[in-house]
């Protein structure tokens, strides 16, 4: 395993001196089965900036320091924002139909816009469900095994993988309940192309990432490769009883759309947060909308909002295919902590729970942990 904090900002950050904590935990994560991780904490005043492990199995060299990393559904934030800023010019409605916005797809007439980007929508899952007693129903895309691996080059409609969704049962009535569901994001990536006219890339270009100075941020659309400096991605799957493990750091994310496809940094995850949380991208009232949670699981508007001994934290995580992604602010944004981590992933999730119980170490370190 190697660590690396060289790579911090030269000026006004926190040592690795300051705040050792940070950096053992990173080198556990890697201890537990990660490839490498680049971990980013700041507050008003400091930055620290932090790798271990490895940026590529096989080789020597930490993950960069600011690699570009697949976000997955950190996506979802990005998309609610575009959304809501379309909200606030009078082109959309949260309380309306999306089917007024769609009407040549069959989207049940009680679904708002609201209901999409809260998960409360109930339009099956174009990635498959998870049901509550732990049946798993497939899909209409492979995600996962060999089939992935195979496909991961092949681009895929997002227009097709959402009427495929639809012409599925609902998970629940609209309204009613809470299931996450990438349809429902795919789905609003369709309206803020239909109400603009502009493919979603350059939306988010026009509103988000360039008023932003986020350059190592995009909607890769069918493209396969993330460009620029980046650690490598792995998947481990069965072919023919054998475990085979190959890099998938180049694939096209076409088959999840805007339910996760985007490429960021932690950089960038930091001043995206921090600028959203603030004010910056949203007026006042949409905001609070934003980050109104329902009360299932705690998910507003395209983020999750948490509760800390410290304060109000406002996330969203994603992962697959070997990379993932961490973004917390506090409400006030005055302070951010962002992450992107490559890994050897495969069908049974194998690092699902370490990934998770690393994020909860992570948390407590940052924030102060959940609140009493």
């Amino acid at each position: 395993m190697t660590s690396n904090t060289s790579n911090a900002a030269p000026t006004n950050s926190l040592a690795a001196q300051t705040n050792p904590d940070f950096q053992r935990i990173i080198d556990d994560i890697v201890d537990t089965g990660f490839v490498g991780i680049q971990l980013r904490v700041t507050d008003e005043h400091r930055e620290w900036v932090g790798t271990a492990g490895l940026s590529a199995l096989g080789e020597t060299a930490p993950p960069p320091s600011n690699g570009r990393v697949r976000i997955g559904s950190n996506t979802k934030t990005f998309v609610a924002t575009a959304v809501l800023q379309l909200v606030a010019e009078g082109k959309i409605a949260l309380d309306t139909p999306a089917a007024h916005y769609l009407p040549h797809l069959a989207i049940d007439p009680r679904i708002t816009v609201r209901m999409l980007l809260q998960h409360t929508s109930g339009i099956f899952n174009f990635t498959g469900e998870v049901l509550e007693d732990g049946t798993i129903v497939p899909g209409v895309v492979a995600w996962s095994g060999k089939d992935w691996v195979d496909n991961r080059l092949r681009g895929r409609d997002v227009l097709d993988l959402v009427r495929q969704a639809l012409a599925l049962p609902a998970r629940f009535e609209p309204g009613t309940d809470w299931s996450y569901s990438n349809t429902n994001y795919a789905i609003a990536r369709l309206l803020i192309e239909a109400v603009t006219g502009d493919p979603l890339a350059q939306v988010m270009q026009r509103q988000i990432l360039e008023p932003l100075g986020l350059t190592d941020t995009l909607v890769p659309e069918n493209s396969t490769e993330l460009g620029g400096p980046h650690a490598h991605a792995y998947y481990r799957y069965d072919d023919a009883g054998k475990q085979r493990t190959v890099d998938v750091t180049v694939s096209d994310p076409s088959w999840i759309s805007s339910g996760g496809d985007m490429i960021s940094t932690s950089k960038d995850l930091h001043t995206f947060i921090r600028a959203l949380v603030t004010g910056k991208l949203l007026p006042a009232p949409l905001l609070a909308d934003m980050l109104t949670p329902e009360s299932k699981v705690g998910y507003g508007l395209g983020v999750i909002v948490q509760h800390t001994r410290s304060g109000t934290v406002i996330t969203h995580n994603g992962g697959h295919g070997g990379h993932a992604a961490l973004m917390y602010s506090t409400a006030d944004g005055s302070k951010t902590m962002t992450a992107a981590l490559n890994y050897v992933d495969d069908a049974d999730l194998t690092l699902s729970e370490p990934f998770q119980q690393a994020t909860q170490r992570l948390i407590e370190e940052v924030f102060g942990g959940p609140a009493a």
